[in-house]
């Protein structure tokens, strides 16, 4: 009888060893823009984002820590090392690639406007400041969608910028502001499908201009941890051959969130 347990015993030390010899990878994120990362009811970090974390981590042998950082400051928290990267749906732009780098891209959606029901189309994507004139447009403080709006609209539309996706949610339903600029998904999932977004839609084109919204998102690492990037690189092939990435994806996406 002494044998087996001498085997077990020491099976579970091997394993007990070779998770302690695990890399441990602190994984920055947003909490604030379901459904891709957001903090449920009893503090729990959940999402899309943090459900691919997670299985990246485990495919490339890693123990993953997750803490939550303001989107304005999550590049100077990555470079300040306050974690190892940022998954948080930030897209891969050429203004973001001067300070960090970049794994390939884990998923790719478009950017849209909501408006009032009653609004529906008079968001013309042939000439938005004439859609907008005189109105205000919300939009999260240094996104892709704030230089968007920026670079398209003259003085006579006001933009409203706000910390998080959530806050400019609120005042768009409030009738505080005219309407929202963001990522369709986060749209759809956090606002529409929301008791305070009954009366909403989205209006006008969906936008993908590289120009503006770059690659697709990915996580972005510091330059100099080249071997994260290639590892997490890897594990996102890794998830995508073996149906790890397309299970999860059907927890939250009734389509292929990964695009083309």
């Amino acid at each position: 009888m002494k044998a087996p347990f001498i085997a077990a015993a020491l099976a579970a030390c091997l394993s007990t060893v070779a998770v302690a010899d695990q890399r441990t990878v602190i994984m920055g994120t947003e909490g604030a823009y379901p459904p891709f990362n957001s903090i449920d009811s009893n503090g729990k970090l959940v999402g899309f984002d943090i459900e691919i974390g997670d299985a990246l981590c485990e495919a490339a042998q890693f123990q993953c820590e997750w803490v939550t950082n303001d989107w304005d400051g999550i590049i100077p928290g990555l470079l300040a090392k306050k974690y190892d990267t940022i998954l948080a749906s930030m897209s891969i732009t050429e203004e973001r690639k001067e300070q960090v780098a970049f794994t390939g891209k884990y998923y790719t959606t478009p950017a849209r406007f909501v408006v009032e029901a009653s609004a529906a189309g008079s968001v013309n994507g042939d000439d938005l400041n004439a859609s907008f004139q005189g109105k205000t447009v919300a939009v999260q403080s240094s996104t892709i969608h704030q230089n968007f709006v920026t670079d398209m609209f003259d003085d006579g539309v006001k933009i409203k910028a706000y910390d998080t996706a959530e806050a400019a949610y609120l005042d768009l339903a409030a009738g505080r502001v005219d309407a929202f600029f963001g990522d369709s998904v986060g749209i759809d999932d956090g606002f529409l499908k929301t008791e305070q977004g009954q009366g909403y839609v989205m209006d006008g084109p969906s936008y993908s201009d590289v120009k503006y919204f770059g690659d697709g998102a990915g996580i972005a690492i510091r330059k100099e941890d080249t071997d994260l990037v290639e590892a997490f690189n890897a594990a996102i092939a890794e998830i995508r051959a073996n149906g790890t990435y397309a299970a999860i994806q059907a927890k939250y996406f009734d389509f292929d969130v990964y695009g083309d």
